[in-house]
């Protein structure tokens, strides 16, 4: 199965390094019964798209709970053999998974990343972030405007040399 987890540049060269993304526990995004139910017109492509823009959401409050980071989200896709159960409180149309394992790394199946060219937009997300949780409704747009930005993506033997590319802290 197919998870998506938020993340950010330096977060990824931290589980590149480790060969792991960890501790636990873990929030990852995945189709889920809840989203499958709430998109019940959806195919299969349209339900991982949105599973992966819910994690590319969750990207934003990493990037704004870290400021030295480039501000640009990052979604890492795995194919894990296993995904627990949801625990019955989860929102119809929601994709949120909470794991307590760690995630190898021999799990990355791509990453996907905005351009340097999203930077303002995503970082002006990022730093209204705790607004748009409060419901402000220019906080709220400025997080949606990040919809907007399409998210590049990267194969697996990709990722090293971007990581060297681009740093940890790179805009």
């Amino acid at each position: 199965m197919r998870i998506y987890l938020p993340s950010t540049l330096r977060l990824l060269d931290d589980a590149c390094h480790a060969g792991e993304f960890g501790p636990p526990p873990l929030t990852a995004y995945a189709v889920t019964p809840a989203l499958r139910e709430w998109y019940a017109e959806g195919d299969d492509e349209e339900l991982e798209y949105a599973a992966m823009a819910q994690a590319a959401r969750a990207s934003v409050g990493l990037l704004a709970a870290d400021p030295g980071t480039a501000r640009r989200r990052v979604v890492v896709a795995c194919e894990v053999s296993a995904i627990p159960p949801a625990d019955g409180t989860v929102e119809l149309g929601d994709a949120r998974l909470e794991l307590h394992v760690v995630v190898p790394w021999a799990t990355v199946a791509a990453v996907h990343m905005d351009a340097a060219e999203a930077a303002a937009v995503v970082g002006k997300a990022a730093d209204l972030w705790d607004a748009a949780q409060n419901g402000d409704d220019d906080a709220v747009f400025a997080l949606d405007s990040c919809e907007g930005e399409d998210l590049m993506w990267y194969a697996t033997q990709e990722i090293p040399d971007l990581l060297a590319a681009e740093g940890p802290t790179a805009g």
